[in-house]
């Protein structure tokens, strides 16, 4: 009898492994907006977007603007300047003013608010959407517009 040697090829049908295709790149998303310098954000993002949504609640000449002065609420003549969100519109004859305050320059710090009408000094200052876990530009545009209702400023007589 003679020996007979049998060889078999096997053949690999499976995928080549992971580690010997090269990695495809991975698409970096572009930071969020709110990732953004503080001043930059407001400006570019937050109020023309506030704007749009006082033009959709019939209030199209509100002025907007940042600043950075003093608290304007009875009682804080000393407290140091902070980043502020004035707007200001004139309805049946007075004036509506609302300030959010931003008193860390920074979206995602501490927050106040205030309302005041015909001119005068506002008598409270508020917290304002402190319970967030993360600030977004539509947290914060729907945060005054909620406040500003429920002042009545916006509801439609």
């Amino acid at each position: 009898m003679t020996d007979e040697k049998i060889t078999t090829a096997t053949k690999s049908t499976a995928a080549p492994a992971a580690s010997d295709a090269p990695a495809a790149p991975k698409k970096e998303k572009p930071p969020a907006i709110e990732a953004k310098p503080f001043a930059e954000f407001i400006q570019t993002h937050y109020l023309p977007s506030l704007q749009e949504n006082f033009v959709k609640q019939g209030l199209p000449n509100v002025d907007l603007k940042l600043l950075n002065q003093k608290i304007a609420v009875v009682g804080y003549d000393s407290a140091p300047k902070c980043w502020q969100i004035e707007g200001k519109w004139a309805i049946s004859g007075q004036t509506r003013q609302f300030n959010l305050y931003f008193y860390d320059e920074n979206i995602q710090g501490s927050r106040g608010f205030s309302v005041t009408d015909s001119g005068k000094i506002a008598s409270t200052l508020e917290s304002f959407r402190i319970d967030e876990r993360k600030v977004t530009l539509d947290l914060l545009v729907l945060g005054v517009l909620q406040r500003l209702n429920a002042q009545r400023w916006l509801a439609r007589k």
